[in-house]
């Protein structure tokens, strides 16, 4: 039997964090949805998920004004995390991008911002940007999302490079390239790995994962739902967060459920054998 792994990953500067968080991509962009949407994330909170994680990007903004909402009166139980634009992610534009993200967030600061991917900026420009931010009061500290292995190299040869708090990337069970070199990369220096669409996109994908022999018989083993199997799955080893997106209180109560599920070590050699890790080199899948 597996040995249950603690609740929390502890970033380099010492900040506590659940291991299972909540991602709101393809939240506020229904105005429909949104009394409930907001149910959800304040559920999520009370059940001890209290890392929240929006980008500008997400639906121009109205993610971020439906986090607002959903924080009023909660904010100082919340590590909110925002990302920006790589276009916007050096000079002025950066601090306005931030500004903006903290406008809509109705908050004076940011836990964690986040580059959200790689693009013609040059890294030490955000670097330097970012720093400025922290030390103006605006964020407390910064990170990086969908970086390879060579890019974090790059990284942490830069001065200030090495305050880097997490790389937030893809990961799950259907996609493990992260195993082969970035995720030992990332502990051997220890920095976490934020794991965003934990349960694969809803699709052919996720139907793959969630209709698989042993996913299921698993999730029967232990009363639970597939999803549940496949979330558990992505936080096993104790050192990655996940941000899975639950847009009811129904699936927010199954994620905090499965953050508290320990696989057998027969039930993981299953999974590996259904879906094994590449043993070469692959490219970083990003959606």
């Amino acid at each position: 039997m597996s040995k249950p792994v603690s609740d929390t990953i502890i970033l380099p500067d010492g900040a506590v964090l659940p291991r299972v968080g909540q991602g709101t991509w393809q939240i506020g962009e229904e105005p429909a949805k949104r009394a409930e949407e907001i149910a959800a994330l304040r559920q999520g909170v009370e059940l001890g998920m209290n890392l929240i994680d929006t980008a500008e990007m997400y639906g121009d903004g109205r993610s971020e004004e439906l986090v607002g909402e959903a924080l009023e009166g909660i904010r100082d139980s919340v590590f909110l995390v925002s990302k920006v634009y790589p276009h916007n992610a050096g000079g002025t534009k950066l601090v306005s991008s931030c500004e903006a993200s903290l406008k809509r967030l109705g908050t004076d600061h940011l836990d964690l911002y986040l580059l959200h991917w790689r693009g013609t900026i040059p890294l030490e420009e955000t670097v330097e940007g970012m720093e400025a931010l922290v030390a103006s009061g605006k964020i407390v500290r910064w990170g990086v999302s969908n970086l390879d292995t060579p890019d974090m190299q790059e990284l942490l040869r830069i001065p200030g490079g090495n305050h880097c708090a997490v790389n937030q990337v893809l990961y799950h069970l259907g996609s493990r390239g992260i195993e082969h070199e970035l995720l030992p990369w990332m502990r051997g220096h220890k920095i976490p790995v934020m794991a965003y669409s934990p349960l694969a996109q809803a699709g052919t994908l996720r139907k793959g994962l969630t209709e698989n022999e042993a996913v299921q018989q698993i999730a029967r083993n232990h009363g639970v739902t597939p999803l549940q199997v496949l979330l558990a799955w992505s936080i096993r080893e104790g050192d990655v967060l996940a941000i899975p997106k639950a847009g009811s209180v129904k699936h927010v109560i199954e994620n905090a459920a499965a953050g508290k599920l320990v696989l057998t070590d027969d039930e993981l050699w299953q999974l590996d054998d259904a879906f094994p890790q590449p043993s070469w080199k692959v490219p970083l899948d990003m959606i």
